[in-house]
């Protein structure tokens, strides 16, 4: 092992766990957009389960979702490094790298966004985030079930859009 190895690696985790504090920060701000005159922070802090599920279930759906763009830089900078970092296939290759985490991430903030609109108009007869605000449980788990699932769907369109680019 290389000194030059090391340093790839540690660069990769920086910037994997800078992307994630980003994405997450953006999706819980996208959320707080999404409930309307629910204060998420409020209903935390008395400890609405509910909220707690429906929150943790954003969390994991960002995560899976962002997780090829993180793996898509980690490649990137490895080739980078053998490129050199100096050189304009380098510079590129980084480039192309952080494109796809950016990517990642907007696709995640946006399909959690779209997915709990969508749902939100499916079950008119349901105010899901009034529900929430009750501490509804089992409304809790029908929108993580939505919001896992579409994460789970997208992530191979992520992926294959992410592996265009490179």
């Amino acid at each position: 092992m290389n000194s030059i190895t090391v340093v790839v690696g540690i660069v990769q985790l920086i910037i994997a766990v800078i992307f994630a504090v980003v994405a997450l920060y953006i999706g819980f701000s996208v959320f707080g957009k999404v409930t309307r005159d629910v204060d998420e922070q409020k209903e935390l802090a008395k400890g609405n389960v509910a909220f707690g599920i429906i929150v943790a279930s954003i969390f994991i759906a960002i995560g899976i979702m962002v997780q090829s763009g993180v793996a898509g830089i980690s490649v990137g900078i490895s080739k980078a490094a053998t490129l050199g970092f100096a050189s304009v296939d380098g510079i590129t290759v980084i480039v192309v790298a952080i494109i796809q985490l950016v990517l990642g991430v907007l696709f995640a903030v946006g399909a959690i966004y779209l997915a709990l609109n969508i749902l939100d108009r499916f079950t008119r007869e349901l105010e899901e985030f009034a529900e929430l605000k009750k501490g509804n449980v089992a409304v809790a788990l029908e929108m993580a079930g939505v919001i896992i699932a579409v994460a789970l769907i997208i992530q191979s369109g992520i992926t294959g859009i992410t592996a265009a680019l490179g």
